[in-house]
């Protein structure tokens, strides 16, 4: 229908897919289908996401719903759905469960909306990411992980915390795999309104900093006994904003690499510009060497961590 809002389709009604769909229809991005295999789950989320509409001010539409029927045409989907890794759980068996699901989910969605960009968040992500882009058979535009759009934001606020400055003024990236050892925050090209924070601080500070970035979100998990979802629900409805309004953004993420960075064949988060049609560039920056090698040896692990797929 011509005027008609974005559909955009949420996999998983956990609690990372639920607050994703709550930013993106406070943000009023398009019309929200939340899908699970629960029966009832997604249904009665959406229910009371879309009763907050007339309280918060969106006016979209919100809906729950276990047929894969009701994704048909979506421009943008978000793919949550997957199990945590529990105690015990080696990596190679996370994988080996997700990647059944990851696969699952793609096989449904991919032919019902054959044009819409794809946005993966199952773990473990970098290996998600390459399984769905090889299954989906899209191209690696329209085909990425969430990564270091989820990364940056935490750097970007302990170093804010840590300077005593604005959270708006900060600037920082995280690239390289999503996993607390191979992440790679770029301390050297952090900077506040344009001031590089190695000014601003020791360089003891900033890798304090640094290491409590890679621990973010263990840390939170510490805390509560439950893993993060505000920050990463906000990072998804920044993603999809990117690309439904066009924005051009520089957002770091899981992208398939052929060449850049000089690594081919593998996913890992690095600087892309989002807009319309997906990943519209791969931003290669200068590295130091510190992060250089880590950079590599987070391909590394990635590498590994595919060789664990099942075929």
């Amino acid at each position: 229908m011509a005027g008609a809002r974005p559909k955009i389709t949420i996999v998983g009604a956990g609690t990372v897919g639920t607050a994703a769909a709550h930013w993106i229809a406070s943000r009023q991005l398009g019309d929200v289908v939340l899908v699970d295999i629960v029966e009832g789950l997604p249904q009665g989320k959406a229910l009371d996401l879309q009763q907050a509409g007339p309280i918060a001010g969106f006016d979209v539409r919100v809906v729950g719903t276990n047929d894969y029927a009701d994704t048909t045409g979506s421009r943008v989907v978000i793919v949550t759905a997957g199990v945590p890794r529990k105690p015990g759980m080696t990596r190679e068996e996370l994988v080996g469960t997700n990647a059944g699901i990851v696969r699952a989910v793609v096989e449904q969605v991919v032919p019902r909306s054959p044009d819409a960009v794809f946005i993966i968040v199952t773990n473990p992500l970098d290996a998600m990411t390459y399984l769905a882009y090889r299954v989906s058979g899209l191209p690696r535009e329209r085909l990425f992980g969430l990564s270091g759009a989820l990364d940056s934001t935490r750097f970007r606020t302990f170093l804010a915390l840590e300077l005593g400055v604005s959270l708006q003024d900060v600037q920082a990236m995280v690239i390289g795999a999503h996993t607390d050892k191979d992440m790679v925050p770029l301390a050297s090209s952090a900077n506040v309104r344009g001031v590089p924070v190695s000014q601003l601080m020791s360089a003891e500070r900033l890798q304090a900093v640094v290491a409590r970035t890679r621990r973010a979100g263990a840390e939170i998990t510490e805390l509560m006994k439950a893993s993060a979802f505000t920050a990463p629900g906000a990072a998804l409805c920044a993603m999809t904003e990117a690309v439904l309004r066009d924005q051009k953004r520089v957002i770091p993420c899981c992208v398939y690499l052929d060449g850049e960075y000089g690594e081919r064949d593998v996913c890992v988060g690095v600087p892309v510009v989002l807009g319309a049609g997906g990943v519209e560039r791969i931003l290669e920056v200068a590295l130091s060497e510190e992060e250089e090698r880590a950079f590599r040896a987070s391909v590394a692990a990635t590498r590994e961590l595919l060789a664990a797929l099942p075929a």
